[in-house]
């Protein structure tokens, strides 16, 4: 209950702001995040994670309210839950027929690249509002696309303090957000700094004085019961764009359902207990919950990482703190849910900004780096890709580029999607190069294997294995070792890594 409670102090604000910057009503962020807790933990497959909005979809879920809509926010949002409604059930089926494995399908560098891209969105648009602006298009329209929103800061920065007071609320919390977690005292550390932004600037508009200005609006509207937005009909004539309404489909169930399975496997790391969550039993979970979000107006729900990681350091131990978090939203909702009409945009433009800061970090760029210049690659191409189209595209930009890396180091293309491999008792033979794409088929040899016992996997006569399988590898090394076994990789001393790269998860090949 005391980690639920201090997961719900952090999530109030986030909850709020990510709605806002989706285009929804920042008040169903709540409700997400309600429906995470109070029933998606009753059935979900990873006990530490907490569901909820996630900075990671704010991308999609705006982009879905500014193309269905066409400019329309309030249809937009209705057409927008349509998708997310049908995509929670694509989630349910899914996880039904157990594809949570196919996480594995996707390079790493891939997915940190679409990460950082979706770091480098939120900024483009939230650096504007933290001063004071909404930057438009030449017919008045609110401005949308990334490289559109970076280059309009050559406005934006000679007319900073335009808005002054805005300003100096948004620089403040945004001190406030890097600065916090320096800090080390232990009760410090206990209380987020997004709960000390929201407290400092409620502060800060009260001694100024400004109240429902263009530049500062109310969070929340009660002009409508809560129950009004279940417009099943309006919510599905999405239909009637069907290629766009598919797209946001598949983008709501793939990176979702990919961003929630990825923080899954981060926080099983993290678990003292050295438990294995049911990757399959969590996607139907994260599923039903966004069945439920979009019949109530709510945004899409993921394992959203840092309330995951803020659980954990709490010392929760069950699924209950999950369960104790969405109780005590909902008591908000409840009672005290006014308060949230002090909070100002620039505020919370602060927390996204430093969400955003989190996943386009410089140090992951160094990272993709440091494993290779080869990875460096794939992480770059699919942050301008995703930047200059969408997130579908990055992805797929950054997964065709690794195979096409692939084919160059000699892999043969039968040999991307079949691997050839042998299993002599307690010893695996790989008699073929190892890909993200067919590591899979070697995936489910292993499943099969008691983690408690010693297990040899013989590389000799395999002559390259890349990124994506090394690091997995390892992560199921530190399976079996949590599990009282070993797992033995032989062979691997044969090979060299690619690209004078010193890093333990760097590609490998013999040629």
């Amino acid at each position: 209950m005391l980690s639920g409670f201090l997961v719900f102090l952090l999530a109030l604000p986030l909850s709020l702001g990510i709605a806002k910057a989706s285009d929804f009503p920042p008040i169903y962020g709540l409700i997400t995040a309600m429906f995470g807790g109070v029933v998606v933990s009753l059935i979900m497959g990873a006990p530490l994670t907490i569901k909820g909005p996630a900075a990671g979809l704010i991308v999609i879920v705006a982009g879905s309210v500014a193309e269905l809509g066409h400019g329309n926010n309030e249809l937009g949002w209705h057409l927008a839950l349509g998708a997310i409604i049908v995509a929670g059930a694509l989630q349910v089926l899914m996880g039904l027929m157990k594809w949570g494995k196919y996480t594995d399908l996707f390079p790493l560098s891939a997915v940190h690249g679409m990460l950082a891209a979706i770091g480098i969105i939120i900024i483009s648009k939230q650096a504007h509002i933290l001063v004071g602006f909404s930057p438009t298009t030449l017919e008045g329209k609110p401005m949308t696309e990334p490289l559109e929103l970076l280059a309009e800061f050559k406005n934006t920065i000679p007319n900073f303090f335009m808005h002054w007071q805005i300003a100096c609320i948004g620089l403040i919390s945004l001190a406030i957000v890097f600065i916090w977690p320096y800090f080390k005292h232990p009760l410090l550390k206990k209380i987020p700094s997004a709960l000390v932004v929201i407290l400092v600037s409620i502060v800060i508009v009260q001694l100024f004085g400004i109240h429902n200005t263009d530049t500062f609006k109310p969070l929340l509207s009660f002009d409508k019961a809560l129950l009004e937005v279940l417009r099943i009909n309006e919510s599905f004539e999405g239909f009637n764009q069907i290629g766009t309404f598919i797209k946001f489909v598949i983008m709501f169930a793939l990176v979702g359902s990919l961003e929630s399975l990825l923080t899954v496997k981060a926080v099983d790391l993290l678990d003292k207990a050295q438990r294995k969550s049911n990757y399959n039993l969590d996607l139907i979970a994260v599923g039903l919950g966004n069945v439920l979000a979009g019949i109530f107006g709510g945004l899409p729900m993921i394992s959203e990482v840092a309330r995951s990681s803020a659980n954990v350091n709490n010392g929760a131990q069950t699924r209950w703190a999950n369960f104790f978090h969405g109780v005590f939203i909902l008591i908000f909702l409840l009672v005290d849910v006014t308060f949230s009409d002090l909070i100002p945009m620039s505020a919370l433009a602060a927390l996204l900004i430093g969400v955003g800061w989190k996943l386009a970090h410089p140090k992951e760029f160094g990272s993709a780096l440091k494993i290779g210049a080869d990875q460096m690659l794939v992480f770059c191409t699919t942050v301008v890709v995703t930047l200059a189209t969408d997130l579908l595209v990055g992805i797929g930009a950054g997964i065709l580029l690794k195979l096409l890396l692939h084919l160059i180091r000699g892999v043969a293309f039968g040999e991307l999607f079949g691997l050839k491999y042998e299993k002599e008792q307690t010893v695996i033979k790989v008699l073929s190069p190892l890909v993200f794409t067919n590591y899979l088929q070697l995936q489910k040899q292993l499943l099969k294997e008691d983690r408690s016992q010693e297990l040899h996997i013989d590389f000799t006569k395999c002559h390259f294995i890349d990124h994506t399988s090394i690091e997995s590898l390892h992560l199921l090394q530190a399976e079996f070792k949590q599990a009282g076994g070993l797992l033995n990789l032989i062979g691997l001393h044969e090979f060299k890594l690619v690209h004078r790269s010193k890093h333990h998860a760097a590609a490998r090949s013999k040629k």
